[in-house]
C-alpha cells in the first residue's frame, strides 16, 4: 500500500505540496512512483520558470511510462533539486523526502482545492 503523509495537500493527479512559508514544496506521491516504476529520468523547470494551477511543468520518465507533471499551485520557481538530474531514481527510493520543486506561490488560495491525507487516500487505493 502507498505511503499517504498526514499535514500535506494532495492534487488528484498525484503531486504532493508542503508549504513552507510563502513557498510550496512540490514532489510526486509514492503512489505515483508505485504506478510508475523505476524512474529513469525527471524533467523539471528552471529556476525564475513560471508554473501555473493544473498545467504541466514538466514530466517523469520511467522503463514503463512518461507521466506529465501537473503544478498544484501557480507562481514562480524558487528551486529545482538538482540531485534528481543525476539519481531520479531517489524518487522510488523515497517519494516524499525527495521533491522536485519550490514555487513562490502567486495565490496561496490555491492551495484550498487540494486534498488532505484522507481525501488523496480514496483516491489512490
Amino acid at each position: 500500500m502507498a505511503k499517504i503523509i498526514e499535514g500535506l495537500k494532495y492534487a488528484p493527479t498525484h503531486e504532493w505540496v508542503r508549504v513552507e512559508g510563502g513557498v510550496a514544496v512540490i514532489g510526486v506521491t509514492d503512489f505515483a512512483q508505485m504506478e510508475m516504476g523505476d524512474i529513469t529520468y525527471v524533467d523539471a523547470p528552471e529556476v525564475d520558470d513560471e508554473v501555473v494551477a493544473g498545467e504541466e511543468f514538466g514530466a517523469l520518465e520511467s522503463v514503463k511510462a512518461s507521466s506529465d507533471l501537473i503544478s498544484p499551485v501557480s507562481g514562480k520557481v524558487v528551486e529545482v533539486n538538482a540531485e534528481l538530474e543525476d539519481a531520479p531514481e531517489k524518487i522510488n527510493e523515497d517519494a516524499f523526502a525527495n521533491w522536485i520543486i519550490k514555487v513562490e506561490m502567486s495565490d496561496p488560495s490555491e492551495l484550498d482545492a487540494l486534498l488532505d491525507a484522507a481525501a488523496y487516500k480514496n483516491i489512490s487505493e
